[in-house]
């Protein structure tokens, strides 16, 4: 099982050498091509136009100046191009929370996506600011647990599937599968500088935390790994009355 990770943090942060040792407990096939620096917000952002540059750092080991869609991309278009693509993508862990409209913004969602919009699956791993330090016992869960959702890959990985895990601030920990959220995000700005014509402005990413019990906050909060399995190809029906045509004197 070939595994490649990214994130949106970058490829200094904390959380994916978290991931990746996690990883490396399954086996020694696996390849990090993260961002260079923090894209955090860049949600499924990719570089059209302008292009991005990928270097080798260390074995099985890349940064990109790119977003981390472009990471994935990066992969299958160069680093894998003669054969053995991954069977298997991993994002994060991220460094915050990535519930309820997160899923939107967040370009750790945008690793998994785009993995799974490549029919490959793809599992985001978020983390509270505020978590516990990995134990070795911790190492160990989230390596059985990766191993699960592989095996189990068939169950949620089709048609534009991927999961989101929200873990716990503490692991080990029971895992539960969530209702996704209503909390917001970015519900206020500063803005730095103005004048009558012009202003700068800076979305802040604090929240308010929201539950309404068994969405992803409520079971992070009492100590549970909330999953969601997304779905990048849902949609619900047109109303007829939509698609009536007024009518023109």
């Amino acid at each position: 099982m070939r595994i490649l990770i990214s994130n949106d943090d970058g490829i200094g942060a904390p959380g994916i050498k978290v991931l990746e040792e996690a990883a490396l407990r399954l086996n020694a096939d696996v390849w990090v091509i993260a961002p260079d620096g923090n894209r955090s917000g860049f949600g499924h952002c990719i570089s059209l136009r302008k292009g991005f540059s990928v270097s080798r750092i260390a074995a099985q080991r890349y940064a990109c100046t790119g977003t981390p869609a472009d990471c994935v991309i990066a992969g299958l278009n160069w680093v894998f191009r003669d054969g053995g693509r991954p069977d298997l993508v991993l994002s994060g862990i991220n460094e915050g929370r990535n519930v309820a409209e997160d899923v939107s913004y967040s370009g750790t969602m945008a690793v998994a996506r785009e993995a799974a919009l490549n029919g490959i699956p793809g599992i985001a791993f978020s983390a509270p600011r505020d978590s516990e330090t990995f134990s070795d016992a911790g190492f160990d869960w989230l390596s059985a647990r990766i191993r699960s959702f592989w095996e189990t890959r068939g169950e949620w990985a089709s048609e534009g599937h991927w999961l989101n895990v929200n873990l716990p601030r503490r692991v080990p920990a029971p895992m539960r599968a969530a209702r996704i959220g209503r909390d917001k995000v970015a519900t206020r700005v500063v803005i730095h500088e103005e004048d009558e014509v012009s202003a700068r402005i800076e979305p802040l990413a604090d929240r308010n935390y929201f539950t309404i019990g068994e969405d992803e906050n409520g079971l992070i909060d009492r100590g549970f790994a909330a999953v969601t399995c997304l779905n990048w190809f849902g949609n619900a029906q047109v109303p007829a009355g939509a698609l009536h045509e007024l009518e023109t004197a």
